[in-house]
């Protein structure tokens, strides 16, 4: 049975073109040990460009440690995993001599296969190809390389790929990122009773109030006009399905429900306004306004709250490369999903402020960059 093994691989470019590197890491399927780690700086170049090297750099070493071996590629890069699969064609010109590469290196190996993972779950390869651009500056050329000591493949000296010329940008976005975005619409419910008196509102099932329900109506007519969605996702909570049932309407969408975009459960300060929280759990509270990973008594942290939320935008955004998609939600999953895009600290949590009713936009691009386009946008509440 021939021998198995995953390589984690990794690029970006500071600037797109900018400053660029890659990252790759071969690990044992059957264990999970790291066999080989490598990085290296590409000088000036595309996202695209270094995420392609990454590959051919993980599939060389992993075809000179284990030629013939199965591979399980994982890569945060879906124009990668797409075009390497056969599904997206390499229109690119800059892109089809790597891929070819990655082709000729797979050719020594068994069966490959190409699997799309968020960024979070490929953070050790993101990790080297981030050093690789920290010295990408001052780059001589020389790719770093780790081995493990204890297995027969240690320190296998990759060799990189061919380096082209910095890649003219393959749309027009002046970012350099790949047109036609997805785009998540962040959409907060309507005013409740415990909004209206500034209260912890959590699991707690609350309806919206009149002005709530005038509220998701005005949201739903702005998104009406701005034309093109294609789907809405929206939390369980009845305030939240409220109100994408009103842009279902306006819209002519279909709904689906996520479990996933569900607010933070408070616990034992559902309903209470804050003063009342902190008279009765001073410490407690002290202690989560410091620290993401603390949970309200009885409740959910904020870190909590963030694994499942991305979990459910990695569901949002797997089902298709482009469109609009209507998320309806809560504060601490908008703040969440803002959060991830702008590539903030957990601090910043505490520093944004969402209004009910509000409208968030968030541009993902198939090759990895995200555009926050509008935050706590309510013009649609205060008409002229």
């Amino acid at each position: 049975m021939p021998r198995s093994l995953i390589v984690e691989a990794d690029g970006g470019s500071r600037g797109n073109p900018g400053p660029a590197g890659y990252g790759a890491v071969i690990r044992d399927a059957a264990s999970g040990e790291v066999l080989a780690e490598l990085y290296q700086s590409l000088g000036v170049t595309t996202n695209n460009v270094a995420e392609y090297s990454g590959l051919v750099a993980g599939l060389t070493a992993a075809a000179e440690l284990a030629p013939g071996a199965d591979v399980d590629v994982a890569l945060d890069s879906k124009l990668v995993v797409e075009q390497m699969s056969g599904r997206w064609q390499i229109k690119h010109p800059a892109l089809r001599p790597l891929a070819a590469q990655a082709e000729a290196a797979a050719r020594r190996l068994g069966r490959v296969s190409y699997q799309w993972v968020p960024r979070a779950r490929n953070a050790h390869a993101d990790r080297l190809a981030n050093r690789a651009m920290d010295e990408a500056g001052d780059d001589d050329g020389e790719a770093g390389q780790r081995g493990n000591g204890s297995r027969s493949g240690a320190g296998v000296s990759a060799a990189a790929p061919s380096q082209p010329a910095a890649a003219a940008r393959p749309g027009p976005s002046w970012t350099g990122a790949q047109p036609e975005p997805l785009t998540t619409v962040l959409l907060r419910h309507g005013e409740t009773p415990l909004s209206a008196e500034r209260r912890f509102a959590g699991r707690g099932d609350i309806p919206l109030t009149e002005a709530g329900l005038a509220q998701a109506r005005a949201a739903a007519r702005r998104l009406a006009s701005r034309g093109r969605i294609d789907r809405i996702v929206t939390s369980p909570l009845q305030r939240a399905r409220r109100t994408a049932a009103e842009v279902a309407a306006a819209t002519g969408a279909p709904v689906e429900v996520d479990d996933g975009w569900m607010e933070t459960d408070f616990g034992e300060w559902e309903g209470l306004s804050f003063a009342e929280a902190i008279a009765r759990w001073p410490d407690e509270v002290a202690a989560w306004l410091k620290d993401t990973s603390v949970p309200p008594p009885g409740g959910e942290s904020f870190d909590a709250t963030g694994h499942r939320v991305l979990a459910a935008l990695d569901r949002v955004l797997a089902g298709g490369p482009a469109g609009t998609v209507v998320v309806v939600s809560h504060v601490t999953p908008m703040k969440t999903v803002l959060r991830h895009a702008l590539l903030a600290p957990p601090e910043s949590l505490r520093r944004m402020y969402l209004s009910v009713a509000c409208l968030c936009e968030v541009d993902w691009y198939a090759d990895g960059p995200a555009v926050v386009r509008t935050l706590n946008d309510t013009a649609h509440l205060h008409p002229a």
